[in-house]
């Protein structure tokens, strides 16, 4: 299946959990292609071998990262977009795409306003206008029929009981009009509060892409494509389970474009086939490991498995990349349970990290952690509390719990999606933590895996998690899962699965959320990281590491941190 975002692992844990850990060692292939690649050419059909349909091809319900960075690339262009750079500082910097720059912002923060482009149309030969921006944009608040996407907006935009644009009365869709508005060409944005990262934000997701009032049919445009980019679906429809086939669109012009930062366009046709089957991925790399004749023009989504790794030596390593990517897995300790500090200390303290990571399959497979932030992550730094050695020290945590004064052995239930890797990976934990005068036991659990340790009684002393940010700001990382404010109702702890509570933190966040600037926003997320780190409200576990394939034919070849450590596909050419 494929990795969301936000949702990256919430998705379905037991899958994700599985992809994650079997993303695992593999030869030390590299390649020289790059934004530079002189054999990069224009023209030829690629074929993208995909394993995991989409939930929708509507701009304003995509939510999968490697669906928003290749259709960034491909039909749809945003007011601004992530470049496609090595560099990972570059390539998470905005740039203009449809608007003339990245935008003025006022009133601290809570005012934003943009120009589009002269020039730029859809598909269909009409211009897009700022109205269309507008429309957009209020798509989001009809979440009864536009599902699935993001949703940040809802809490930002200055307009209250807006229900979209299909239900609103005309006062309230005044109202929505009067927050989001339009002189000409210009849009401007007003907030409740300061946004500093909106600019990241409408870079990485399509809250505010443009959408034609025209074209819309609210719940049944779910697979209805209207593109203003460089290629359009032919026939208009995006098939769920089939995918489909891309060719120029006549109606974009380059010219409006920053094709070498923001989209080559090199292919005249794009064959996307989608295979949902249950072994598709294996198989697809099955052929690329071959270079099969009908995948030599091919990459794919699929990341190569641990029972492939055997046949990666020799030319195919010259077809084989290992990247780290924007996915890091985590403990969470549980608050209700584990209140005394010394004793979670304990658990982070005996954590044999060295061992977990060998045990997914080691370097190759997964980075050690240092924080919870991930490193492609704006304003990354290693957390204090967990910078050190990865080996564990069974005596310090030992020494831990008797200051704690608890009886040991201590009991502690580890929850975590099972699967046999993992089952391996948290043996590892058990021997460290049981050295250490702990008591452990392993529950591994099924596809209901999040509903089940975010309940505020649950059982479990640990469990597993893992998170990838919307968009490379600490914004998308720590408030959404520590912030106990919009995560705690009666039923359940949301995303802050230990049901952490902390004043201090969330005093933090609250000063990072009205920062008028985002070096100022970053320096008071760094603060609550470090007293996320102190009270042991996660122990950071792994970065997950992609394993990537692909056919003799493909030219320029590599991730970027704006593709998601996927492949970077405005970057990709074929050779005939």
């Amino acid at each position: 299946m494929g990795i969301k975002l936000r949702r990256s692992v919430a998705a379905s844990a037991a899958a994700v959990l599985g992809l994650s850990l079997m993303a695992a060692c593999g030869g030390d292939g590299t390649t020289d292609e790059g934004p530079e690649s002189e054999t990069s050419t224009a023209g030829g059909t690629l074929k993208v071998l995909q394993h995991f349909p989409y939930e929708a091809s509507d701009p304003q319900r995509i939510y999968y990262g490697v669906q928003l960075a290749w259709y960034r690339r491909l039909i749809y262009r945003g007011l601004l977009a992530f470049p496609m750079s090595e560099d990972p500082e570059e390539a998470t910097t905005p740039v203009p795409d449809l608007a003339t720059d990245t935008g003025t912002s006022s009133e601290e923060g809570r005012v934003w306003s943009f120009t589009l482009k002269d020039g730029v149309k859809w598909e269909d030969g009409t211009d897009i206008t700022c109205e269309d921006v507008q429309y957009g944009t209020s798509r989001v608040f009809a979440n009864d029929l536009i599902t699935g996407g993001p949703n940040y907006t809802l809490s930002y935009i200055d307009v209250e009981d807006y229900p979209g644009p299909y239900k609103a009365t005309p006062a309230q869709q005044q109202a929505f009009e009067e927050a989001v508005s339009c002189d000409g060409k210009t849009i401007t944005f007003r907030f409740n509060k300061p946004w500093a990262d909106f600019p990241q934000a409408i870079a990485g997701m399509m809250m505010t892409d443009p959408y034609k009032e025209s074209f819309d049919e609210g719940a049944k445009s779910q697979w209805k494509v209207l593109s203003n980019g460089p290629y359009k679906v032919e026939g208009g429809v995006w098939e769920k389970n089939k995918g489909a086939t891309l060719v120029r669109n006549p109606e974009y012009d380059p010219a409006t474009d920053d094709p070498e930062t923001l989209r080559l366009a090199l292919p005249d046709q794009i064959d996307y086939q989608i295979d949902p089957s249950e072994t598709s991925g294996e198989l697809f790399n099955d052929r690329l490991i071959t270079d099969a004749p009908d995948v030599q023009n091919a990459i794919t989504t699929a990341r190569v498995v641990p029972s492939q790794f055997a046949q990666l030596e020799g030319p195919v390593l010259d077809r084989y990349l290992n990247v780290e990517s924007p996915y890091t897995q985590y403990l969470t300790p549980n608050f209700n349970r584990l209140k005394d500090v010394k004793v979670r200390q304990a658990l982070a303290v005996a954590l044999d990290l060295d061992g977990y990571v060998k045990a997914l399959g080691g370097d190759k497979a997964a980075a050690p952690a240092e924080s919870i932030v991930n490193p492609s992550v704006s304003g990354y730094q290693p957390n204090p509390a967990f910078d050190g050695d990865n080996s564990g020290d069974p005596e310090a945590a030992k020494a831990l719990l008797e200051e704690a004064g608890v009886e040991m052995p201590y009991p502690i239930k580890l929850a975590y999606p099972a699967s046999p890797t993992a089952d391996k990976a948290m043996a590892v934990i058990k021997e460290g933590w049981d050295a250490a005068g702990f008591d452990v036991t392993l529950e591994g659990q099924g596809d209901t895996y999040y509903d089940v340790i975010s309940r505020p009684d649950d059982d479990f002393d640990v469990s597993w998690a893992g998170w990838g940010a919307d968009w490379p700001s600490m914004m998308t990382v720590l408030p959404p899962l520590f912030d106990s404010r919009p995560n705690f109702s009666p039923t359940t702890c949301g995303q802050d699965y230990g049901c952490y509570e902390s004043d201090e933190f969330e005093s933090l966040v609250d000063q990072a959320a009205n920062s008028a600037t985002v070096e100022e926003q970053t320096s008071f997320l760094q603060e609550a990281d470090v007293v996320l780190g102190e009270e042991v409200a996660y122990i950071p576990l792994d970065t997950s590491k992609f394993n990537w394939l692909w056919g003799s034919k493909i030219t320029g070849f590599t991730t970027t941190a704006a593709s998601s450590s996927y492949p970077e596909i405005g970057l990709i050419g074929v050779t005939e």
